[in-house]
């Protein structure tokens, strides 16, 4: 069986649990990744997870932000936060180490910042973290394993990736440089697992609360599974569960989910 690898933006773990437990036992993904879990470590319900079956690791804060990985693998390592910058205090960043039959597998949590407005320091703090992320990677592909940069990357990284490309121009998350650089890092050696497999348009993964945005399918793909060539090598089918964002309550990202054939220790 293909091990599943999935990310998703839950846009607050305590208020979006019941979705979060429903998910886990349908989908039943090996190893899931969260991002804006709002809560601080020891606030993290990770009873009801963990009774499900997943080993739980979180870099949280209040309020905001925050990233964890559920895994029904047992964590070799774990290491919190993105190097670079020591006086970034934002819990953007996770990474789990794991045994599988094949050898090591690393899996990240990640949740780029969003860079809006651009005309605030919002916007460079975004692109200095991606420069960031890139001397990161570029240090981890070295290792030649598989590994997995799973997250909400608050990039748009084509036009057809939104419903109204026009309606994002200027935005950060659209911006020339944002496209830049997710290109950038993208052609350091990493595969986008469901541009791999699929070039259908009308895939997103993101739709606001606002003006009808789920009614009239107006949405944007924003959160990706970026393989390295060790993990693309063993992509076998990407699915986005869309399903997800009709629940009650929902959050305004859906999971996106990577299979690859890479089994368990």
């Amino acid at each position: 069986m293909p091990m599943k690898i999935a990310t998703w933006n839950i846009n607050g773990v305590k208020a979006r649990i019941d979705n979060l437990l429903h998910w886990l036992e349908e989908a039943q993904p090996d190893i899931a990744c969260l991002q804006e879990i709002k809560s601080v470590d020891g606030l993290f319900p990770r009873g009801p997870i963990e009774a499900l079956g997943y080993y739980v690791e979180t870099h949280g804060q209040k309020g905001f932000n925050g990233v964890a990985i559920l895994s029904k693998l047992r964590f070799d390592e774990v290491n919190r936060g993105l190097s670079g910058d020591d006086e970034d205090a934002q819990a953007r960043f996770i990474e789990g180490v794991f045994s599988t039959d094949k050898g090591a597998l690393r899996v990240v949590s990640l949740y780029l910042p969003n860079g809006n407005p651009v005309d605030t320091e919002k916007f460079p703090y975004k692109l200095s973290w991606m420069e960031r992320l890139e001397r990161w990677a570029q240090d981890r592909l070295a290792l030649e394993e598989p590994l997995v940069l799973a997250g909400d990357y608050n990039v748009i990284p084509e036009p057809e990736d939104a419903k109204n490309p026009e309606a994002w121009v200027g935005d950060a998350l659209f911006r020339p440089e944002s496209r830049a650089a997710f290109r950038k890092f993208s052609h350091l050696g990493f595969t986008d697992a469901l541009r791999a497999t699929t070039q259908e348009d009308g895939i997103y993964t993101f739709w606001d609360y606002q003006a009808g945005a789920w009614q009239k399918n107006n949405g944007i793909r924003i959160d990706h599974l970026m393989l390295s060539p060790e993990a693309a090598d063993r992509l076998s089918a990407t699915s986005v569960a869309k399903h997800t964002r009709a629940w009650e309550k929902p959050s305004d990202h859906v999971p996106v989910i990577a299979e690859l054939s890479l089994g368990a220790a």
